[in-house]
């Protein structure tokens, strides 16, 4: 039934019981009894509907604490209404506050900085990410001025000039950035920040990789191309010229094949698909063979030990025994004749350690953080001397990044160095 329909019902019910009533007490009481029946009933009725009338605007006043009345008659209806009404808009309340908190959420997810600001800058909210990139604090700089709690120059003008075609990069708080702004609505501005720090740095390493290899293939393609180039215009050169020549060439295309190979080494390392091969490495073994390699290197020239103490581990014994390897060599060839070199194998309540320890010409402080870098080297002249290609520490690096376990540098000028690689307790093969 429609609800007109119902409240004038309703109201008539109630009408035509008044006038029954009085009509009634007029009969048998007299004509005077039965309007001032009828006339006290509509004043009852006046006031009931003053007193819902009152409710109602006590409700409205506060809905949230007055309590709804049940009603009588029409009010019935009107108050069943409100009441469905209220639990709506509280039920869509509950649900733009959950998505609201899920959209926040979601914001402090995202690996970009969010800064919502008002037509004039000033500051409305913004996610971690955004706090870290502009030194923002949003509990503490809400409702100020973006402007003046940024305030580089560069980006000062950016914003006041308005040219957010063009995003602005910027150098901020040890981070380069990507800054952009992006209108919406009317009164309301996003900015946006992009870190681009690492992939700059990257960015860089990649190219200094690649004008580090190829001034280091340059080198022995130059030698190598000089002396055909010699040998073609010379075809009756001297024999033992020419085997001089030769030898020259040999050792350069030798020295190219080492750098090709620990360039192919260290892509291999590097890459996510070529996962560790774990195995049972019996240390004491591999470092006696290495042991026994370093000799015949030095060729008698240095005193070379080994002290064994710790246990067995797992991993991959080829770049395990690629790692240290390189340790020990770079250690014969920077100690002087005559000087002395140690390996040490044991084990420590951080987990086995294994120490490469030499009494040579040691490194200065301002080189030991780079000396994994690809291509660096502390003194060029004598590590084309020594034949090192300038990637050993790089690929060592990288090898113990795979197996969890840490390279530990100390040294001093003229004093010596040493290199101490420590892995982890779980490395430790436990005795069957």
């Amino acid at each position: 039934m429609r609800p007109h329909l119902v409240f004038w019902i309703s109201a008539a019910v109630r009408m035509t019981i008044i006038l029954a009533m009085s009509a009634v007490a007029a009969y048998f009481f007299g004509v005077v009894t039965g309007l001032a029946l009828a006339l006290i009933s509509m004043i009852v009725l006046i006031v009931v509907q003053l007193q819902y009338l009152l409710n109602l605007s006590d409700w409205l006043d506060n809905p949230n604490s007055a309590r709804l009345p049940d009603g009588w008659g029409a009010w019935t209806e009107i108050f069943s209404r409100l009441y469905k009404l209220r639990r709506g808009d509280e039920k869509n309340q509950s649900e733009l506050a959950e998505w609201l908190a899920r959209f926040r959420q979601a914001m402090t997810l995202l690996p970009d900085g969010l800064v919502i600001m008002d037509d004039v800058m000033f500051l409305e909210w913004c996610n971690p990410i955004a706090e870290h990139h502009l030194g923002l604090d949003l509990s503490r700089d809400k409702g100020m001025r973006v402007t003046n709690l940024v305030r580089a120059p560069e980006f000062i003008d950016y914003i006041i000039l308005g040219r957010y075609e063009t995003p602005l990069t910027l150098s901020l708080r040890d981070r380069k950035l990507i800054v952009h702004v992006i209108p919406f609505e009317n009164r309301r501005q996003i900015l946006v920040t992009h870190d681009i720090t690492e992939s700059e740095r990257i960015d860089m390493m990649r190219r200094d990789f690649i004008a580090n290899a190829s001034h280091e293939l340059r080198t022995p393609l130059t030698v190598i191309n000089g002396f055909l180039e010699i040998a073609a215009m010379q075809p009756d050169m001297e024999v033992s010229i020419r085997s001089s020549h030769v030898k020259l060439m040999i050792e350069q295309g030798e020295r190219m094949q080492r750098l090709v190979e620990d360039m192919l080494t260290l892509s291999r390392l590097e890459s996510t698909e070529f996962k560790v091969r774990t195995e049972h490495i019996d240390m004491h073994l591999m470092l006696r063979h290495i042991c026994q390699e370093a000799q015949a290197l030095s060729a008698g020239k240095h005193q070379i030990s080994l002290e064994f103490d710790g246990p067995d581990i797992q991993g991959s014994s080829d770049e395990i025994r690629s790692a240290i390897s390189n340790l020990v060599t770079n250690a014969v060839r920077y100690t002087p004749e005559h000087g002395e070199i140690k390996i040490i194998w044991k084990n420590t309540p951080q987990g086995p350690k294994c120490v490469v320890q030499d009494n040579g010409i040691g490194i200065s402080q301002e080189h030991i953080s780079r000396l994994t870098e690809r291509f660096y080297r502390v003194d060029k002249s004598r590590s084309r001397e020594t034949q090192g290609t300038g990637l050993g520490l790089a690929i060592v690096k990288h090898v113990l990044i795979r197996h969890d376990a840490q390279l530990l540098i100390e040294s001093t000028v003229n004093v010596g160095s040493k290199f101490c690689v420590q892995f982890s307790p779980r490395a430790v093969v436990l005795p069957s």
